[in-house]
């Protein structure tokens, strides 16, 4: 690490609405996996802190669930405080949102971020998709109507172009002072809270486009078997109705297994060992709109 005094490290958060690629971006920004991606929105659900650590500074990235209107349900609302607690002792925000794109939730959270006295970075996600590129001055000249920002970076994340530029921006705000957590960090939570997320990941990718929102994943059992050398994962998939069941397991369980190989080579690459995967698929009715249950799942804003 350099001298103190020239050591600069804080937190980023990486705000905007369901679907604009936040995920993705903050993966390329750390240069590893951490947080799930899938195309469907809303595949964040909770607040995850990715650390950046290098000689002379540390950027803790705070990823969170994308702020959506509608959905009224318990796990919604979870959703969007989870997505608002981010703009708590940050030091920039990154705002994420899609070129070409303007939509109701992307103003909403314009408005959030109009009362921050905190620099507030947009980011103009996934310019590789833009087939005519002479759209995108316009489009940014939109946003400044719509927005107060400190700097406006066109970047894909997909692509990872523009993430230097990201990191040069976010080190101009961040004050001088010791890096926040140890420099091998990579993230605060738990291997369990990310076998968890692994398994919902596949089970989001794997899934149509409703069931998705109707499951969760509890991890069980979670050891280190020493005889057998490897890891012993047992994980309980939870859905809202019977239907649901069926559906995940799949005819003749090959949804189910298909999952489990997935996510079993993900696990591998995590933990960097032998991994044993199971998994059970069991109805907790209305799980995602009981405040009780959800505390039970994890869904709260414990860090964990």
């Amino acid at each position: 690490m350099s001298d103190e005094k020239d050591f600069k490290a804080g937190f980023v958060a990486v705000i905007g609405r369901p679907n604009v690629g936040k995920s993705t971006l903050m993966n390329t920004l750390l240069g590893q996996k951490l947080s799930i991606t899938s195309p469907k929105p809303q595949t964040t659900r909770h607040r995850i802190h990715g650390i950046h650590s290098t000689e002379n500074y540390q950027i803790v990235f705070v990823d969170t669930p994308g702020m959506h209107l509608g959905g009224q349900k318990s796990i919604n609302r979870y959703m969007n405080r989870a997505a608002n607690s981010a703009f708590a002792d940050v030091d920039v925000v990154l705002f994420v949102v899609e070129a070409g794109r303007w939509t109701q939730e992307d103003q909403a959270v314009a408005q959030k971020c109009q009362n921050l006295d905190i620099p507030v970075i947009v980011l103009v996600n996934k310019i590789d998709k833009m087939q005519q590129k002479e759209v995108l001055l316009p489009y940014l000249q939109k946003i400044a109507e719509k927005i107060d920002f400190d700097e406006v970076i066109p970047v894909s994340a997909y692509k990872k172009s523009g993430i230097e530029l990201i990191e040069a921006e976010v080190l101009k705000h961040l004050p001088n002072q010791p890096a926040i957590f140890p420099e091998d960090y990579i993230t605060d939570r738990s291997s369990r809270f990310l076998a968890s997320e692994i398994v919902r990941e596949k089970l989001m990718r794997t899934l149509g486009d409703e069931v998705p929102y109707g499951v969760t994943v509890e991890i069980e059992k979670f050891k280190f078997d020493e005889e057998e050398g490897r890891w012993v994962i047992h994980a309980l998939i939870l859905v809202e109705r019977p239907g649901q069941k069926q559906i995940v397991i799949g005819k003749q369980g090959q949804l189910i297994k298909q999952v489990g190989i997935q996510a079993r080579k993900d696990l591998m690459k995590m933990m960097d060992s032998r991994v044993h995967l199971e998994l059970w698929v069991k109805v907790k009715e209305n799980w995602a709109d009981d405040d009780r249950a959800l505390a039970s799942l994890g869904y709260t804003d414990e860090i964990n």
